[in-house]
This record gives structure tokens, C-alpha cells and sequence, in this order.
């Protein structure tokens, strides 16, 4: 099977190839009239769809000054998220499984 999927694969590799040697010369003619209505009409650039900083009404700021920080002297101690006690979490399954074995 694996043969044959090679077989096709190969085929299509060729059928693509002969038409982009046969089509070459169209494709570029076709090619190059947009290319004369892109330029024509300015789409060549990379910035033909932005305006200017004027038209946007862009204004210039300079950079901030650095915010001084305000360094506290007293040390605030972390407080530790208690979790609840594993020998309640057992003690609930513990009895779960009694539970079952009664029934």
C-alpha cells in the first residue's frame, strides 16, 4: 500500500511541474499587469494604508521620569494559607469505607 500512496505522490509531483513550466510564461504575464496597477496606484509601498502623525493628531511626549518608591520599615510577616488537617480528609473516607462494608 505504501507503494502505491508513493506511486500517486510522485505523479502529482510531476503533473504540478509540467503545468508550472507550461503556464510559466502566462502566470508571469499576468503577473506583471498587476503589478503595473499596484504601482499605478501606490500598493507597492508598505505604508499606503497608514496617514500621516499629522492627519491622527499624534502628539509628542517626552519620557516619564522614573517613580521614586517609598520603601516601608516595618516588616509585614506572610500569613500561610492553612489547609485543612489530612486525619479529617482519612477520617472521611474511613467511614466512607465502613459505610460500605456494613451495607
Amino acid at each position: 500500500m505504501d507503494r502505491l500512496i508513493q506511486i500517486v505522490r510522485n505523479f502529482f509531483i510531476r503533473f504540478e511541474a509540467v503545468f508550472s513550466f507550461l503556464f510559466k510564461g502566462f502566470l508571469s504575464f499576468i503577473g506583471n499587469i498587476f503589478g503595473f496597477f499596484a504601482k499605478l496606484f501606490g500598493y507597492t509601498g508598505s505604508d499606503y494604508y497608514l496617514e500621516s502623525g499629522v492627519a491622527q493628531n499624534v502628539k509628542q511626549t517626552s519620557p516619564e521620569q522614573p517613580k521614586q518608591i517609598n520603601q516601608s520599615t516595618t516588616v509585614e510577616t506572610p500569613t500561610a494559607i492553612r489547609r485543612r488537617s489530612k486525619s479529617k480528609v482519612d477520617d472521611y473516607y474511613l467511614n466512607m469505607a465502613r459505610d460500605v462494608q456494613k451495607r
